[in-house]
Protein backbone atom coordinates (compact mmCIF):
# COMPACT_ATOMS: atom_id res chain seq x y z
CA UNK A 1 0.00 0.00 0.00
CA UNK A 2 0.92 3.67 -0.55
CA UNK A 3 0.62 4.92 3.04
CA UNK A 4 4.44 6.42 2.42
CA UNK A 5 4.21 9.01 0.47
CA UNK A 6 3.58 12.09 2.71
CA UNK A 7 6.61 10.79 5.11
CA UNK A 8 9.33 9.53 3.25
CA UNK A 9 11.94 12.05 2.13
CA UNK A 10 14.20 12.22 -1.28
CA UNK A 11 17.14 11.71 0.70
CA UNK A 12 15.46 8.58 2.29
CA UNK A 13 15.18 7.16 -1.11
CA UNK A 14 18.56 7.87 -2.33
CA UNK A 15 20.28 6.69 0.08
CA UNK A 16 18.11 3.23 -0.26
CA UNK A 17 19.62 2.34 -3.65
CA UNK A 18 22.87 4.01 -2.86
CA UNK A 19 24.01 2.32 0.26
CA UNK A 20 27.04 0.76 0.16
CA UNK A 21 28.34 1.97 -2.91
CA UNK A 22 32.46 2.58 -2.01
CA UNK A 23 32.50 5.57 -3.35
CA UNK A 24 30.97 8.24 -5.93
CA UNK A 25 27.41 8.95 -4.28
CA UNK A 26 25.57 11.67 -5.15
CA UNK A 27 25.49 15.04 -3.48
CA UNK A 28 21.80 16.08 -2.98
CA UNK A 29 20.91 19.58 -2.84
CA UNK A 30 20.27 20.84 1.24
CA UNK A 31 16.76 22.35 -0.14
CA UNK A 32 15.91 18.66 -1.27
CA UNK A 33 17.01 16.70 1.47
CA UNK A 34 13.81 18.04 3.43
CA UNK A 35 11.64 17.79 0.83
CA UNK A 36 9.35 15.44 1.15
CA UNK A 37 7.70 12.64 -1.45
CA UNK A 38 4.58 13.78 -3.39
CA UNK A 39 1.39 12.27 -2.63
CA UNK A 40 0.08 9.66 -4.78
CA UNK A 41 0.33 10.42 -8.63
CA UNK A 42 -2.98 11.23 -10.24
CA UNK A 43 -2.28 9.40 -13.10
CA UNK A 44 -5.23 7.10 -12.90
CA UNK A 45 -5.42 4.31 -15.73
CA UNK A 46 -8.78 3.77 -17.74
CA UNK A 47 -11.57 1.98 -16.48
CA UNK A 48 -13.34 0.28 -18.71
CA UNK A 49 -17.00 1.14 -19.58
CA UNK A 50 -19.97 0.14 -21.50
CA UNK A 51 -22.50 -3.04 -21.60
CA UNK A 52 -19.53 -5.83 -21.70
CA UNK A 53 -17.75 -3.94 -18.66
CA UNK A 54 -20.60 -3.71 -16.57
CA UNK A 55 -21.33 -7.59 -17.66
CA UNK A 56 -17.63 -8.16 -16.20
CA UNK A 57 -17.72 -6.52 -12.58
CA UNK A 58 -21.58 -7.23 -12.07
CA UNK A 59 -20.55 -10.29 -9.51
CA UNK A 60 -18.44 -7.48 -7.63
CA UNK A 61 -21.12 -4.81 -7.36
CA UNK A 62 -23.31 -7.39 -6.42
CA UNK A 63 -20.60 -8.59 -3.39
CA UNK A 64 -20.43 -4.94 -1.89
CA UNK A 65 -18.03 -6.17 0.76
CA UNK A 66 -14.98 -8.12 1.04
CA UNK A 67 -12.02 -8.69 3.03
CA UNK A 68 -8.47 -7.43 2.40
CA UNK A 69 -6.03 -9.58 4.05
CA UNK A 70 -2.21 -8.39 4.39
CA UNK A 71 0.35 -11.61 5.58
CA UNK A 72 3.76 -11.86 5.00
CA UNK A 73 6.98 -11.92 6.83
CA UNK A 74 6.73 -8.51 8.17
CA UNK A 75 4.02 -10.11 10.74
CA UNK A 76 7.16 -10.92 12.58
CA UNK A 77 8.28 -7.88 13.91
CA UNK A 78 4.69 -6.57 14.22
CA UNK A 79 5.47 -3.04 12.81
CA UNK A 80 3.55 -3.36 9.42
CA UNK A 81 3.91 -4.11 6.37
CA UNK A 82 6.55 -1.48 5.55
CA UNK A 83 8.77 -2.41 8.09
CA UNK A 84 11.57 -3.07 5.67
CA UNK A 85 11.70 0.37 4.35
CA UNK A 86 10.69 2.09 7.32
CA UNK A 87 13.58 0.83 9.08
CA UNK A 88 16.17 0.08 5.88
CA UNK A 89 16.71 -2.99 6.73
CA UNK A 90 18.96 -4.76 4.43
CA UNK A 91 17.50 -7.34 2.25
CA UNK A 92 20.10 -9.74 3.26
CA UNK A 93 18.92 -9.11 6.94
CA UNK A 94 14.75 -9.09 6.50
CA UNK A 95 15.05 -12.40 4.40
CA UNK A 96 16.38 -13.80 7.07
CA UNK A 97 12.57 -13.44 8.30
CA UNK A 98 11.78 -16.49 6.15
CA UNK A 99 13.81 -19.09 8.48
CA UNK A 100 11.25 -17.99 11.05
CA UNK A 101 8.00 -17.83 9.36
CA UNK A 102 6.34 -20.96 9.41
CA UNK A 103 2.42 -19.77 10.29
CA UNK A 104 -0.02 -22.79 10.55
CA UNK A 105 -0.55 -24.22 7.49
CA UNK A 106 -4.75 -24.13 8.71
CA UNK A 107 -4.83 -20.64 8.53
CA UNK A 108 -6.59 -19.10 5.51
CA UNK A 109 -9.43 -21.32 6.15
CA UNK A 110 -10.01 -19.25 9.64
CA UNK A 111 -9.60 -16.28 7.08
CA UNK A 112 -12.28 -17.57 5.17
CA UNK A 113 -14.79 -18.82 7.94
CA UNK A 114 -14.54 -14.84 9.75
CA UNK A 115 -15.00 -13.29 6.04
CA UNK A 116 -18.01 -15.42 5.95
CA UNK A 117 -19.29 -14.83 9.19
CA UNK A 118 -18.16 -10.93 8.50
CA UNK A 119 -21.12 -10.81 5.91
CA UNK A 120 -18.33 -9.99 3.32
CA UNK A 121 -18.62 -11.98 -0.13
CA UNK A 122 -15.10 -11.97 -1.51
CA UNK A 123 -11.25 -11.87 -0.18
CA UNK A 124 -8.20 -10.02 -1.49
CA UNK A 125 -4.67 -12.22 0.01
CA UNK A 126 -1.04 -10.53 -0.87
CA UNK A 127 0.20 -13.02 -2.99
CA UNK A 128 3.09 -10.81 -2.96
CA UNK A 129 4.34 -7.69 -1.67
CA UNK A 130 6.85 -5.03 -2.00
CA UNK A 131 9.30 -6.82 0.15
CA UNK A 132 9.35 -9.70 -2.51
CA UNK A 133 8.36 -12.65 -0.42
CA UNK A 134 5.76 -14.68 -2.23
CA UNK A 135 3.50 -16.31 -0.52
CA UNK A 136 3.15 -19.12 -3.30
CA UNK A 137 5.57 -21.53 -5.24
CA UNK A 138 6.98 -19.13 -7.65
CA UNK A 139 8.87 -19.93 -10.60
CA UNK A 140 10.17 -16.68 -10.75
CA UNK A 141 11.43 -15.87 -7.55
CA UNK A 142 13.01 -18.58 -4.82
CA UNK A 143 12.08 -16.13 -2.36
CA UNK A 144 8.82 -18.10 -1.36
CA UNK A 145 6.57 -19.64 1.15
CA UNK A 146 6.98 -22.90 -0.64
CA UNK A 147 10.84 -23.04 -0.70
CA UNK A 148 11.45 -21.78 2.74
CA UNK A 149 10.79 -22.73 6.53
CA UNK A 150 7.29 -22.40 6.09
CA UNK A 151 7.27 -25.29 3.47
CA UNK A 152 3.37 -24.36 2.12
CA UNK A 153 1.92 -22.70 -0.77
CA UNK A 154 -0.44 -20.33 1.67
CA UNK A 155 -1.97 -18.76 -1.70
CA UNK A 156 -3.17 -22.39 -2.71
CA UNK A 157 -4.80 -23.32 0.64
CA UNK A 158 -5.96 -19.48 0.23
CA UNK A 159 -7.98 -20.23 -3.12
CA UNK A 160 -9.37 -24.13 -1.72
CA UNK A 161 -10.69 -22.18 2.12
CA UNK A 162 -12.26 -18.98 -0.45
CA UNK A 163 -14.13 -21.52 -2.45
CA UNK A 164 -15.23 -23.81 0.65
CA UNK A 165 -16.66 -20.93 1.87
CA UNK A 166 -18.13 -19.53 -1.13
CA UNK A 167 -16.58 -16.28 -1.70
CA UNK A 168 -15.22 -15.11 -4.37
CA UNK A 169 -11.42 -15.32 -4.31
CA UNK A 170 -9.23 -12.24 -5.11
CA UNK A 171 -5.11 -11.86 -5.03
CA UNK A 172 -3.14 -8.45 -4.18
CA UNK A 173 0.28 -8.47 -6.40
CA UNK A 174 2.96 -5.77 -6.01
CA UNK A 175 5.49 -6.01 -9.34
CA UNK A 176 7.65 -3.79 -6.66
CA UNK A 177 10.33 -5.25 -5.25
CA UNK A 178 12.46 -3.16 -2.71
CA UNK A 179 15.13 -5.87 -3.55
CA UNK A 180 15.78 -4.33 -7.04
CA UNK A 181 17.22 -0.93 -7.45
CA UNK A 182 16.09 -0.68 -10.83
CA UNK A 183 12.66 -0.18 -9.62
CA UNK A 184 14.02 3.64 -8.32
CA UNK A 185 16.14 4.23 -11.05
CA UNK A 186 15.56 2.27 -14.15
CA UNK A 187 17.28 3.90 -16.34
CA UNK A 188 20.66 3.64 -14.36
CA UNK A 189 19.62 -0.26 -12.97
CA UNK A 190 17.83 -1.02 -16.24
CA UNK A 191 19.19 -4.57 -16.43
CA UNK A 192 17.77 -4.67 -12.52
CA UNK A 193 14.52 -3.45 -13.89
CA UNK A 194 14.46 -6.17 -16.46
CA UNK A 195 14.77 -8.70 -14.60
CA UNK A 196 12.44 -7.41 -11.88
CA UNK A 197 9.80 -7.44 -14.61
CA UNK A 198 10.74 -10.99 -15.76
CA UNK A 199 9.75 -11.93 -12.38
CA UNK A 200 6.83 -10.07 -12.21
CA UNK A 201 5.53 -11.74 -15.55
CA UNK A 202 6.43 -15.33 -14.41
CA UNK A 203 4.60 -15.20 -11.33
CA UNK A 204 1.56 -13.11 -12.64
CA UNK A 205 1.59 -16.68 -14.99
CA UNK A 206 1.71 -18.92 -12.27
CA UNK A 207 -0.87 -17.15 -10.41
CA UNK A 208 -2.92 -17.04 -13.49
CA UNK A 209 -2.47 -21.15 -14.82
CA UNK A 210 -2.04 -22.96 -11.36
CA UNK A 211 -4.83 -21.84 -9.13
CA UNK A 212 -8.19 -22.45 -11.14
CA UNK A 213 -10.33 -19.73 -11.41
CA UNK A 214 -9.27 -16.11 -9.68
CA UNK A 215 -12.16 -13.36 -9.46
CA UNK A 216 -9.76 -11.19 -9.43
CA UNK A 217 -6.27 -9.45 -8.94
CA UNK A 218 -5.77 -6.48 -7.30
CA UNK A 219 -2.12 -4.63 -8.39
CA UNK A 220 -0.34 -2.25 -6.55
CA UNK A 221 3.45 -0.89 -6.61
CA UNK A 222 3.75 -0.76 -10.36
CA UNK A 223 2.96 1.25 -13.77
CA UNK A 224 4.81 3.70 -14.76
CA UNK A 225 3.70 6.38 -12.37
CA UNK A 226 5.02 4.70 -9.56
CA UNK A 227 8.64 4.03 -11.31
CA UNK A 228 10.72 6.14 -9.40
CA UNK A 229 9.00 5.19 -5.87
CA UNK A 230 6.84 7.53 -6.76
CA UNK A 231 8.17 10.53 -8.56
CA UNK A 232 12.10 11.09 -7.96
CA UNK A 233 14.46 11.54 -11.09
CA UNK A 234 17.57 13.08 -11.73
CA UNK A 235 17.81 15.69 -14.97
CA UNK A 236 20.60 17.80 -15.64
CA UNK A 237 22.36 17.25 -12.46
CA UNK A 238 19.31 17.81 -10.34
CA UNK A 239 16.84 15.78 -8.00
CA UNK A 240 13.87 16.90 -8.37
CA UNK A 241 9.96 15.19 -7.94
CA UNK A 242 8.01 14.54 -11.06
CA UNK A 243 5.17 16.34 -11.59
CA UNK A 244 1.87 14.20 -10.08
CA UNK A 245 0.35 14.47 -13.54
CA UNK A 246 3.30 13.04 -15.62
CA UNK A 247 4.37 9.40 -15.45
CA UNK A 248 7.91 8.17 -15.68
CA UNK A 249 9.01 8.55 -19.58
CA UNK A 250 12.60 6.69 -19.65
CA UNK A 251 13.64 3.14 -21.55
CA UNK A 252 11.57 0.69 -19.25
CA UNK A 253 8.55 -0.50 -19.70
CA UNK A 254 6.22 -3.33 -17.35
CA UNK A 255 4.89 -4.54 -20.76
CA UNK A 256 1.36 -4.39 -18.76
CA UNK A 257 -0.45 -4.69 -21.59
CA UNK A 258 1.19 -8.16 -22.53
CA UNK A 259 1.29 -9.50 -19.02
CA UNK A 260 -2.73 -8.67 -18.55
CA UNK A 261 -3.78 -10.01 -22.14
CA UNK A 262 -2.19 -13.31 -21.13
CA UNK A 263 -4.02 -12.85 -17.57
CA UNK A 264 -7.26 -12.67 -19.03
CA UNK A 265 -6.32 -15.26 -21.79
CA UNK A 266 -6.02 -17.64 -18.73
CA UNK A 267 -8.99 -16.67 -16.59
CA UNK A 268 -11.50 -15.04 -18.72
CA UNK A 269 -13.94 -13.70 -15.97
CA UNK A 270 -10.88 -12.53 -14.44
CA UNK A 271 -11.72 -8.21 -13.02
CA UNK A 272 -8.12 -6.34 -12.05
CA UNK A 273 -7.62 -2.50 -10.82
CA UNK A 274 -6.36 0.65 -11.98
CA UNK A 275 -2.78 0.09 -10.80
CA UNK A 276 -0.85 -1.02 -13.80
CA UNK A 277 -0.60 1.09 -17.44
CA UNK A 278 -3.11 -2.06 -18.70
CA UNK A 279 -7.25 -1.06 -19.31
CA UNK A 280 -8.58 -1.90 -15.50
CA UNK A 281 -11.98 -2.62 -14.56
CA UNK A 282 -12.42 -0.46 -11.51
CA UNK A 283 -10.86 2.50 -9.60
CA UNK A 284 -8.99 1.89 -6.24
CA UNK A 285 -9.28 4.54 -3.79
CA UNK A 286 -7.26 3.72 -0.56
CA UNK A 287 -8.00 4.45 3.48
CA UNK A 288 -10.81 6.41 4.89
CA UNK A 289 -9.75 9.87 3.82
CA UNK A 290 -10.20 9.28 0.23
CA UNK A 291 -13.50 8.16 0.15
CA UNK A 292 -14.20 11.05 -2.20
CA UNK A 293 -17.54 11.41 -4.27
CA UNK A 294 -20.38 9.67 -5.89
CA UNK A 295 -20.03 7.70 -8.60
CA UNK A 296 -22.29 5.58 -10.34
CA UNK A 297 -20.36 5.38 -13.64
CA UNK A 298 -16.95 4.07 -13.43
CA UNK A 299 -16.89 1.25 -10.68
CA UNK A 300 -14.75 1.98 -7.84
CA UNK A 301 -13.54 0.57 -4.40
CA UNK A 302 -12.47 1.90 -1.11
CA UNK A 303 -9.95 -0.76 0.75
CA UNK A 304 -8.93 0.55 4.58
CA UNK A 305 -7.52 -1.62 7.52
CA UNK A 306 -9.92 -2.52 10.55
CA UNK A 307 -7.12 -1.84 13.12
CA UNK A 308 -3.79 -0.28 12.88
CA UNK A 309 -1.51 -0.42 9.73
CA UNK A 310 -2.24 -3.32 6.65
CA UNK A 311 0.45 -5.47 8.02
CA UNK A 312 -0.43 -7.36 11.73
CA UNK A 313 0.49 -4.96 14.50
CA UNK A 314 -0.10 -6.30 18.32
CA UNK A 315 -2.28 -4.36 20.29
CA UNK A 316 -3.71 -1.80 17.24
CA UNK A 317 -6.92 -0.26 18.44
CA UNK A 318 -9.40 -1.43 16.17
CA UNK A 319 -12.44 0.70 14.38
CA UNK A 320 -15.61 0.38 16.88
CA UNK A 321 -18.67 -0.78 15.11
CA UNK A 322 -20.32 2.19 14.59
CA UNK A 323 -17.66 3.46 12.14
CA UNK A 324 -17.46 0.00 10.48
CA UNK A 325 -20.94 0.26 9.59
CA UNK A 326 -20.52 4.05 8.71
CA UNK A 327 -18.21 3.63 6.54
CA UNK A 328 -20.12 0.83 4.53
CA UNK A 329 -22.76 2.97 4.47
CA UNK A 330 -20.95 5.91 3.07
CA UNK A 331 -19.39 3.93 0.31
CA UNK A 332 -22.32 1.65 -0.88
CA UNK A 333 -24.20 4.90 -1.11
CA UNK A 334 -21.66 6.55 -3.29
CA UNK A 335 -22.06 3.37 -5.31
CA UNK A 336 -18.38 1.92 -3.98
CA UNK A 337 -17.30 -1.14 -2.80
CA UNK A 338 -15.62 -1.90 0.52
CA UNK A 339 -12.43 -3.92 1.35
CA UNK A 340 -11.83 -3.86 5.03
CA UNK A 341 -8.00 -5.28 6.09
CA UNK A 342 -7.01 -7.44 8.23
CA UNK A 343 -3.09 -8.23 9.63
CA UNK A 344 -2.95 -11.66 10.73
CA UNK A 345 -0.34 -12.62 13.12
CA UNK A 346 2.77 -14.09 12.33
CA UNK A 347 1.08 -17.92 12.62
CA UNK A 348 -1.84 -16.90 10.40
CA UNK A 349 -4.05 -16.26 13.31
CA UNK A 350 -6.72 -12.86 13.20
CA UNK A 351 -6.72 -11.50 16.50
CA UNK A 352 -9.15 -12.31 19.07
CA UNK A 353 -10.62 -8.67 18.62
CA UNK A 354 -11.06 -8.16 15.51
CA UNK A 355 -13.01 -11.28 14.61
CA UNK A 356 -15.09 -10.06 16.99
CA UNK A 357 -15.94 -6.90 15.85
CA UNK A 358 -16.04 -8.55 12.27
CA UNK A 359 -18.41 -10.93 14.03
CA UNK A 360 -20.96 -7.98 14.94
CA UNK A 361 -20.49 -5.96 11.88
CA UNK A 362 -21.68 -9.39 9.93
CA UNK A 363 -24.66 -9.71 12.35
CA UNK A 364 -25.33 -5.78 11.08
CA UNK A 365 -25.02 -6.78 7.97
CA UNK A 366 -27.27 -10.12 7.87
CA UNK A 367 -30.70 -7.97 9.25
CA UNK A 368 -29.43 -5.10 6.86
CA UNK A 369 -28.42 -6.70 3.78
CA UNK A 370 -31.16 -6.03 1.58
CA UNK A 371 -30.68 -2.49 1.58
CA UNK A 372 -26.19 -3.26 1.00
CA UNK A 373 -25.72 -6.12 -1.14
CA UNK A 374 -26.82 -6.36 -5.07
CA UNK A 375 -27.68 -2.32 -5.22
CA UNK A 376 -26.27 0.55 -6.43
CA UNK A 377 -26.32 3.91 -5.38
CA UNK A 378 -28.98 6.41 -5.65
CA UNK A 379 -31.02 7.88 -6.88
CA UNK A 380 -30.82 10.39 -4.13
CA UNK A 381 -27.35 12.18 -3.75
CA UNK A 382 -25.99 11.54 -0.35
CA UNK A 383 -25.78 14.60 1.91
CA UNK A 384 -23.91 14.52 5.33
CA UNK A 385 -25.63 11.91 7.00
CA UNK A 386 -28.04 10.47 4.67
CA UNK A 387 -27.55 8.19 1.64
CA UNK A 388 -29.88 5.66 -0.83
CA UNK A 389 -28.89 2.99 -2.10
CA UNK A 390 -31.78 0.96 -5.32
CA UNK A 391 -32.95 -2.61 -5.99
CA UNK A 392 -35.98 -3.06 -8.10
CA UNK A 393 -38.66 -0.63 -7.62
CA UNK A 394 -37.05 -0.02 -3.71
CA UNK A 395 -35.38 2.84 -2.35
CA UNK A 396 -33.21 2.41 0.94
CA UNK A 397 -32.31 5.28 2.70
CA UNK A 398 -29.63 5.32 5.07
CA UNK A 399 -30.04 7.72 7.89
CA UNK A 400 -26.10 7.92 10.33
CA UNK A 401 -26.50 10.17 13.65
CA UNK A 402 -24.56 13.11 13.35
CA UNK A 403 -21.31 14.20 15.27
CA UNK A 404 -23.77 14.90 17.81
CA UNK A 405 -25.62 11.94 17.94
CA UNK A 406 -28.48 13.04 16.13
CA UNK A 407 -30.84 11.85 13.53
CA UNK A 408 -33.26 14.01 11.51
CA UNK A 409 -36.57 15.16 12.51
CA UNK A 410 -37.69 15.43 8.90
CA UNK A 411 -36.32 14.43 5.20
CA UNK A 412 -37.03 16.10 1.98
CA UNK A 413 -37.14 13.72 -0.98
CA UNK A 414 -37.23 14.97 -4.56
CA UNK A 415 -39.23 13.65 -6.74
CA UNK A 416 -38.39 11.53 -9.26
CA UNK A 417 -40.20 11.96 -12.77
CA UNK A 418 -42.85 9.14 -13.73
CA UNK A 419 -42.87 7.75 -10.24
CA UNK A 420 -44.94 7.69 -7.07
CA UNK A 421 -43.94 7.02 -3.84
CA UNK A 422 -45.99 4.34 -2.12
CA UNK A 423 -45.02 3.01 0.84
CA UNK A 424 -42.13 3.48 3.29
CA UNK A 425 -41.12 0.91 6.28
CA UNK A 426 -38.30 1.09 8.88
CA UNK A 427 -36.16 -2.07 8.42
CA UNK A 428 -35.80 -4.18 11.52
CA UNK A 429 -39.24 -2.90 12.93
CA UNK A 430 -41.09 -2.76 9.96
CA UNK A 431 -43.11 0.12 10.90
CA UNK A 432 -45.34 1.78 8.40
CA UNK A 433 -44.33 5.81 7.91
CA UNK A 434 -46.17 8.32 7.69
CA UNK A 435 -45.35 11.11 4.75
CA UNK A 436 -46.22 13.75 3.02
CA UNK A 437 -46.29 13.95 -0.26
CA UNK A 438 -46.84 17.60 -2.59
CA UNK A 439 -48.35 18.59 -5.57
CA UNK A 440 -44.95 18.49 -7.31
CA UNK A 441 -43.80 14.83 -6.77
CA UNK A 442 -41.45 15.43 -3.60
CA UNK A 443 -42.38 14.22 -0.70
CA UNK A 444 -41.11 14.99 3.61
CA UNK A 445 -40.81 12.09 5.68
CA UNK A 446 -39.72 11.42 9.34
CA UNK A 447 -38.50 8.69 10.25
CA UNK A 448 -39.24 6.84 14.11
CA UNK A 449 -36.92 7.17 16.44
CA UNK A 450 -34.00 5.11 16.67
CA UNK A 451 -33.29 2.95 19.67
CA UNK A 452 -30.44 3.58 21.91
CA UNK A 453 -28.43 0.88 20.84
CA UNK A 454 -29.12 2.07 16.83
CA UNK A 455 -26.12 1.90 14.54
CA UNK A 456 -28.17 3.52 11.39
CA UNK A 457 -31.57 3.98 10.75
CA UNK A 458 -32.21 2.57 6.87
CA UNK A 459 -36.02 2.94 5.34
CA UNK A 460 -37.44 1.26 2.57
CA UNK A 461 -38.82 3.40 0.27
CA UNK A 462 -41.41 1.29 -2.18
CA UNK A 463 -42.25 3.33 -5.74
CA UNK A 464 -44.47 2.39 -8.25
CA UNK A 465 -41.76 1.39 -11.25
CA UNK A 466 -38.21 -0.09 -10.71
CA UNK A 467 -35.64 3.03 -10.05
CA UNK A 468 -32.07 1.27 -11.58
CA UNK A 469 -32.58 3.43 -14.56
CA UNK A 470 -32.78 6.98 -12.36
CA UNK A 471 -30.07 8.71 -13.34
CA UNK A 472 -28.93 10.23 -9.60
CA UNK A 473 -26.68 13.15 -10.77
CA UNK A 474 -29.84 14.61 -12.50
CA UNK A 475 -31.43 15.03 -9.17
CA UNK A 476 -31.13 17.75 -6.48
CA UNK A 477 -29.88 16.77 -2.95
CA UNK A 478 -32.11 15.82 -0.39
CA UNK A 479 -32.97 18.41 2.42
CA UNK A 480 -32.35 17.01 5.84
CA UNK A 481 -33.63 19.10 9.14
CA UNK A 482 -32.54 18.07 12.54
Amino acid sequence: MKSFVMSRTLLSVLSCVCAGAAMGQPVVPAAVQTAELPPSPVVKTEVRTGPEADQRVAWWRKARVGMFIHFGLYAIPGKGEWVMWNQQIPHEQYAKLADEFSPDPTAPYQWASVAKRAGFKYAVLTAKHHDGYSLFNSTGNEFNSAKRAANQDIVRTFVDATRSEGLRTGLYYSPLDWRFPGYFFPDLYLDSAIAMRTQYHREIDDLATKYGPIDLLWFDGGSKAWLGFGGVEFKSGVWRRRPLDKPYTGQFDWHDDQIVNRLRAAQPGIIINDRTDAAADWHSREGVNRLGDYDDVTPWELCFTLAGSWGYQPNAKVRPLSELVSLVTRVVTRDGNALINVGPAPDGSIPAEQIEQLEKLGLWLGTHGEAIYDTRGGPFLPVATVGSTRSGKNVFLHILPDDQGRYPVSIGLPAIDGMTLKDIRQMGSGQRLRFQRESDGSATITPAAPGNAALSIILRLSYSKPVETVKSRELPAMQVTY
